[in-house]
């Protein structure tokens, strides 16, 4: 019974990074072409022109694939550790595990705005 559960917790845990992980790797080598309201890294700094909407997606891709790979060693190892502890146990562990990970994801938003702030004006044109 547990076995399972535990199995269970490793398989949902291990769904943010590999989602991270294939996202990111998407979005350098095949950003949305097009500004849309659905797809894609959205934030008003992102969307101010074709180059910041690919700048974007490429600083992040980059950053999300790293961070993806990052987080498949921090998820298992953890989870590891609670192999043959009780459901209670796995179950904090894998919630830990997952409330790390969705932190991680929407911090990286911050390194993305800060290059983006970096590297165009507010106008969205490249600076010099």
């Amino acid at each position: 019974m547990t076995m399972g559960f535990w199995l269970f917790m490793l398989v949902m845990d291990l769904l943010i990074p590999v989602t991270v992980l294939i996202v990111g790797w998407a979005f350098v080598k095949h950003p949305p072409k097009t500004m849309n309201g659905a797809v894609g890294y959205r934030t008003r700094r992102s969307m101010r022109t074709p180059q910041t909407w690919l700048f974007a997606h490429r600083y992040c891709g980059r950053l999300w694939f790293w961070l993806g790979l990052a987080m498949l060693p921090l998820t298992v190892i953890p989870l590891l550790c609670v192999l043959h502890s009780g459901i209670e146990t796995i179950g904090t562990v894998g919630g830990v595990v997952c409330g790390v990970q969705c932190v991680a994801m929407v911090g990286s938003i911050l390194p993305v705005e800060r290059a983006l702030k970096r590297n165009f004006d507010d106008l969205g044109f490249p600076r010099r």
